[in-house]
């Protein structure tokens, strides 16, 4: 009843007692009043038909049919609204007399089989009643008393059969006044239910919309008239509620206005401390914008002198020098690059901070990178006396995929710190497999491992190591200098390369930094220049005292399986110095007269002396080469240049030959590029391979063939005139007879996410330049499997390496010639060809660039010319101008004006001088 209205409640309650009490009394009593009725009527039946039985007894056994039948005749006059039949039976159940004959007086008969009762007996038919009456013989009634044993003897038996008509009236009369009085019953309920009804909601009513009002907000409402009771006491409550908001909305209305007044005083300040902020916040942009600007010109007249040292450097190394002179020019570049990585710390911090610095995504030799990061170190090292040593895992790959730059950077700010902070003992650097459980087919964990013996840090000063500016304490920055930078950047591009970084250290012991990163490995293994054969077929002497530079120099050894001996002290050395080696190393260890010692006790036993000397004075390596050494070789070893000096008294020119088998498809092939060189080149590659090469200069020509002819693989380049490469492509997909077939996209240079970007315009795949023989080869195999086979061409490419070159830097040429054979696939004709197409762009790219540098050309034409000329250079030997030309695509890809990248700009052409200059020799 809870979701009924109390109105509906009082109703209902008032009316159902009142139904279900009428109900049941009314019910009860209409039947009580039928069973007495019908006692009643049973009752006279018997009282007329005992006497009438008695009276029978004389008639039966006189056999009088003619008195019973007045008799029963009689009876039945009398009685007749009764009774409806009156018959007498005799003992053998024959009817003696009737008072009316009728066709249903034989269910006055008992049954055949039931005895004569001896007592009046009541049988009920449907709508009668019949009583049987025994007729006993009273003639020997004495006999009877005096013997109880005896039974009575009955001569036949009386049926009454009686009307109960009178009855049924008598019941619908009663029921039917029994309902009338219910009915009077439940409308007076209603009439009191409702009344009560009113009488207890309309106060309810009239309060409850008092109480809305003041819900509303009208506190002057009040509940009138006068109640009494529970209702009263309601009506008071409500009122005293609503006299009490008032009061408490009359006290609230005060305080608000007076806070409204203090607010809008507050607010007065608040406008003109906004006003002073906005200020404030205007000078800080324009501060920030000056600092933004102060930075990039900053990097521009700093980077700008840094080139040309870099670049008359590298016109040096073209003069004839000799070896020490070689590598002091080198340590010069190396210098200048480092320096202006310093430089671009600042730019990388804000760049890192604003989630805009992106990684590169290249081949490297990890090899390489190590040593080359080493070498620029090891002058620091050197000047502190400090032992600087480096150990590979043999189980980490040389060959892997990612940024190496970045890698440098990281471990020039460790180990740099590492010497910073070390004024003598050992620094080492270790780099191993990291859990390879979570390795995959493509990814490979790494860990670095810097450990030194300087100064240490304590756990307080541990806290403030990784944030910005920041550094253990302020006596650091006065006696080490630094800005603090350093390893907050390293942390960053730590993360950014998927890993982590954490250090141990005890004050005074010295400290340990190691940090892991997960990096790509190459698929493909890159051609080594080691000659591993011949190093494993020499043996060595090595002489080391250094615990740390011994474990460095046995495990190369080691790795290329050489048959050495490892001397740590002077017993050792001299035991060892009984046969003839075809090399001995001696590691130099600040005494040069034991050194020297060492020299002439060497010669006796070995034509080649290798000394690997903790030092970076030109002045101890001429004096050193004059005592009649072989090599000297500076510390920390690099791998290439100590191999090549184990082997360098072989003076023999060794060729590499590689055959490789070409299987040539029986399929047609479109290629579409804008530049010349590449279009050219790639044709040339696709000629060894398919049957048929079709070739356009621009996205349109390429619709037009694809309607007219069907290609079984098409390669595309992306950025071309007339119509771009994707435009292109789905053009070709939408309405053309090549809507299935293969689209390869082939780009110079690829920014991250850029590939997934040309798979879902409708690109299938994405080839790199310069094309890779076994890449493009693999392309053709992936996208056309089932292809029927013409001819297996076998295709002989011929390196020429001379031994005393194996380990020189090829990236301090700006022209190699053995490069453009390998990426001419071995074709001297092509090579020299697209070699000189390159050169014919020399002066239109010139042109551009000058115009560039003085902003007065189109940015969009500008990173289109560059994207097609970083193409024609992934073609013709030309790695370093391949790079600063990727380099500036790339910045103009990100935003970068043409203006702001003067120092590129100048090195690209510079480069361009330098490439005209190095390949005349090879054009005649």
């Amino acid at each position: 009843m809870t979701k009924y209205g109390l109105r509906a409640q009082v109703i209902a309650f008032t009316i159902l007692p009142t139904v279900i009490i009428g109900g049941i009394l009314a019910g009860y009593f209409s039947f009580h009043r039928y069973q007495q009725a019908n006692e009643f009527l049973i009752d006279r039946a018997i009282n007329i038909a005992e006497p009438l039985a008695i009276i029978s007894e004389y008639g039966m056994q006189d056999e009088t049919r003619t008195i019973l039948r007045r008799l029963v005749s009689a009876t039945h006059r009398q009685n007749s609204p009764m009774i409806k039949s009156v018959a007498i039976f005799t003992a053998e159940n024959e009817l003696f007399v009737i008072s009316n004959y009728h066709r249903d007086s034989q269910q006055l008969r008992l049954d055949e089989n039931q005895p004569i009762p001896d007592i009046p007996e009541i049988k009920n038919l449907d709508k009668t009643i019949v009583v049987y009456t025994p007729i006993v013989d009273e003639s020997n009634f004495l006999e009877y008393q005096l013997s109880f044993d005896q039974p009575r003897k009955i001569i036949g038996y009386v049926a009454l059969e009686i009307n109960k008509d009178e009855v049924e009236l008598l019941l619908y009369r009663d029921g039917a006044l029994s309902i009338l009085v219910v009915l009077l019953g439940i409308l007076g309920s209603f009439y009191l239910a409702f009344r009560q009804a009113e009488r207890i909601t309309a106060p309810i009513s009239g309060m409850a919309s008092v109480v809305e009002k003041i819900s509303l907000g009208r506190l002057n409402s009040r509940v009138k008239g006068e109640y009494k009771g529970e209702i009263g006491l309601l009506q008071h409550g409500i009122n005293e509620m609503a006299a009490a908001m008032s009061k408490h909305h009359e006290e609230m209305q005060d305080s608000i206005d007076l806070a409204t007044s203090e607010l809008r005083e507050t607010l007065d300040q608040m406008e003109v401390q906004n006003i002073e902020l906005d200020i404030t916040r205007k000078k800080a942009q324009q501060a920030a914008s000056v600092k933004s600007e102060f930075l990039a010109n900053m990097s521009h007249e700093l980077r700008t002198p840094l080139n040309g040292v870099i670049g008359f450097a590298r016109q040096l190394l073209k003069t004839k020098m000799t070896n020490n002179q070689i590598d002091y020019l080198q340590t010069i570049e190396r210098s200048a690059g480092n320096l202006l990585n310093i430089i671009n710390d600042i730019l990388d911090f804000s760049k890192l901070e604003a989630g805009k610095l992106t990684l590169e995504h290249i081949p490297f030799d990890l090899r390489d990178c190590l040593d080359e990061t080493m070498h620029l170190l090891a002058q620091s090292a050197h000047e502190k006396n400090i032992e600087l040593s480096m150990l590979v895992g043999e189980d980490v790959p040389k060959e892997l995929v990612g940024d190496s730059m970045r890698l440098q950077q990281i471990l020039t700010n460790l180990i740099g710190n590492a010497v910073k902070f070390t004024e003598k003992g050992n620094i080492e650097l270790q780099i191993q497999r990291f859990d390879e459980k979570e390795e995959t087919d493509n990814t490979i964990k790494l860990k670095f491992i810097i450990s030194d013996t300087g100064i240490g840090i304590s756990e307080q000063q541990q806290k403030q190591l990784f944030k910005a500016f920041g550094q253990a304490d302020s006596s650091i920055t006065r006696q080490y200098g630094g800005t603090g930078l350093g390893l907050v950047i390293t942390q960053k591009l730590v993360r950014q390369m998927k890993g982590s970084i954490d250090l141990k250290s005890t004050p005074n012991t010295g400290s340990v930094f190691w940090f892991t990163i997960e990096i790509e490995k190459n698929p493909r293994a890159l051609l080594t220049s080691l000659p591993l054969k011949r190093l494993s077929e020499r043996k060595i002497l090595a002489y080391e005292a250094n615990e740390y530079a011994v474990k460095a120099c046995s495990q190369l050894l080691k790795q290329w399986q050489m048959h050495y001996i490892m001397a740590e002290t002077e017993l050792q050395w001299k035991k060892a110095l009984t046969e003839h080696y075809d090399c001995i190393v001696l590691g130099h260890n600040n005494n040069m007269r034991v050194l020297l010692n060492q020299i002439e006790q060497a010669k006796k036993h070995t034509d080649n002396i290798i000394v690997l000397l903790n030092s970076s004075d030109p002045s101890i390596y001429e004096q050193l080469m004059n005592t009649g050494i072989t090599h000297c070789l500076s510390k920390p070893i690099n791998h290439k240049n100590f191999a090549n000096a184990l082997v360098s008294n072989e003076t023999t020119r060794s060729n590499l030959h590689v055959e490789e088998k070409i299987q040539r498809k029986n399929i047609n092939v479109m290629a579409v590029d804008d530049n010349p060189a590449n279009l050219k080149l790639i044709s040339a590659m696709l000629a060894d391979r398919v049957k048929n090469v079709t070739t356009c200069k621009n996205g349109q020509e390429a619709v037009d063939n694809a309607k007219q002819l069907p290609f079984d693989l098409i390669f595309m380049d992306i950025q071309m005139p007339v119509l771009d490469g994707v435009t292109a492509c789905a053009q070709i997909k939408k309405d053309s007879l090549n809507q299935k077939s293969p689209i390869i996209a082939v780009t110079a240079h690829v920014l991250p996410g850029e590939k997934e970007q040309f798979l879902q315009k409708g690109m299938d795949d994405c080839l790199a330049k310069p094309i890779d023989e076994i890449a493009l080869q693999s392309m053709i195999d992936k996208w056309v499997p089932n292809a029927k086979l013409i001819e297996t061409v076998s295709h002989n490419a011929l390196i020429e390496t001379n031994i005393n070159d194996d380990i020189r830097l090829t990236n301090k040429q700006s022209f190699d010639w053995s490069l453009a054979l390998k990426q001419s696939a071995g074709k001297t004709d092509l090579a020299k060809e697209m070699l000189i197409m390159l050169l014919n762009e020399f002066s239109d790219i010139r042109n551009m660039t000058e115009r560039a540098i003085q902003g007065e050309v189109d940015n969009d034409r500008f990173t289109q010319s560059i994207h097609k000329f970083h193409g024609g250079c992934s073609y013709s030997g030309v790695p370093k101008l391949k790079n600063i030309a990727g380099l500036i695509e790339k910045e103009l890809k990100l935003g970068v004006a043409p203006n702001l990248l003067e120092p590129e700009l100048l090195e690209l052409l510079d480069e361009l001088d330098n490439v005209e200059k190095e390949a005349q020799p090879y054009l005649t």
